[in-house]
């Protein structure tokens, strides 16, 4: 793992409200077990990231969410604010902006992301799931913005 990965894992960790009252109160055996726990945590969902098949990043007006399969890492900041999600997609992981949508019905109405790789036979009705690739397609078309795009490149 790059250095500066941990550097920012670490600084945010130590960041936390929790971590730094132990630390005021004296506690700072405690919040430095708790950081190293976080930390450990977090560069858990950064290897899921780079190696589950449909894992993504989504910021929306609501917050940023990481999916990770049938895990999901989310808070209610943009991306900007959210080490995790900001270092998974510097390393590759696909990004999906929808702040720029407009159209929320429309976008209520997409289906879910196949969370295990596999997909309906028949893309409709409720529950229904798409893959990653089919997903990027559909928002894209609502005017949301792609990063590290993992459909394959179409010469024009």
């Amino acid at each position: 793992m790059q250095t500066g990965v941990l550097r920012v894992l670490r600084a945010n960790a130590a960041s936390w409200w929790r971590h730094k009252e132990l630390r005021r109160t004296g506690q700072t055996g405690q919040a430095q077990r708790l950081e190293r726990q976080t930390v450990l945590r977090d560069l858990g969902y950064l290897r899921q990231a780079a190696t589950v098949p449909d894992a993504h990043v989504i910021c929306g007006e609501g917050g940023t969410v990481l999916h990770l399969g049938w895990t999901s890492v989310s808070t209610f900041a943009p991306i900007e604010h959210f080490p995790l999600s900001a270092l998974a997609v510097a390393r590759g992981t696909p990004f999906i902006d929808i702040r720029p949508v407009t159209d929320v019905i429309a976008f209520a109405k997409l289906p879910r992301v196949a969370r295990d790789g596999s997909v309906d036979a028949v893309p409709s009705g409720a529950g229904r799931s798409v893959s990653l690739t089919t997903y990027i397609d559909m928002v894209e078309k609502l005017g949301a913005r792609i990063l590290n795009d993992p459909r394959p490149r179409q010469s024009t």
